[in-house]
Formats: C-alpha cells, sequence, structure tokens
C-alpha cells in the first residue's frame, strides 16, 4: 500500500476547510474544461492559431479557454469551439446535497385561451 506524501496529508487537512473545498472543486471543473477543449482541438488536428483563424478570434483567447486558471467561458464562445471541433457543449446543474424533492419552477401557462366575441361598438 502506497503511503501518503506530506502533500496529501496537507491537501486532506485543507480539504476540511468548506471554503477552501469548494474553491478546490471549481478549480477542477475548470481544469477538465480546459483539458476537454485543448483534446478536441489537437484531435481535429488544429493548432491554436488555425482554429483561432477559422473563429475569427485570437490564439490568445484560444489559449484562455484552454487554461487551466481560467473562469470566464461563455456558453456562446464555447459552443462557437465546439461547432467547429464537432462536437457539442453539455451544461450539468447537480445538487451540492440531497435534499428533498422541491418544486423550482411554476407550473407552465396556458397559452390557448377561448376566443371572445368581438364588442360591440
Amino acid at each position: 500500500m502506497k503511503s501518503k506524501t506530506n502533500f496529501d496529508r496537507f491537501l486532506e487537512e485543507q480539504l476540511r476547510d468548506p471554503q477552501f473545498a469548494e474553491r478546490f472543486k471549481q478549480a477542477g471543473a475548470a481544469w477538465d474544461v480546459a483539458l476537454q477543449l485543448a483534446a478536441l482541438r489537437e484531435q481535429a488536428g488544429f493548432s491554436q492559431t488555425e482554429l483561432a483563424r477559422k473563429l475569427k478570434t485570437t490564439q490568445q483567447q484560444i489559449s484562455r479557454l484552454e487554461s487551466p486558471g481560467y473562469e470566464g467561458h461563455s456558453l456562446s464562445m464555447l459552443r462557437r469551439v465546439a461547432r467547429m471541433l464537432n462536437a457539442q457543449v453539455r451544461v450539468i446543474f447537480e445538487a451540492k446535497e440531497k435534499a428533498s424533492p422541491r418544486r423550482v419552477a411554476e407550473p407552465s401557462a396556458r397559452y390557448r385561451s377561448k376566443r371572445r366575441p368581438p364588442k360591440s361598438v
């Protein structure tokens, strides 16, 4: 069995802090987006410059999107990149904790209404 490194013990200790744990989780999500974008781009055979040219943006913007520390991704830009790389964007919201089922939205409105006779003048 592999023994824990000093870093493993340090990380375990830091993860006990709820604020740190949340930031750590968010950083992991940004890392996932960056790795997926870079992998899709490379799989499609594009350099950052080539992809930027096709999207009418800059190489720096593509580099930024592929950076694990970047958190300014816009859904519209991710869709443009995905379309060019023959992929799709999926956003999934997950509950933080198991909660009792709640109704989040109101029931849909009825759009069909009865026709009223015209008002007499």
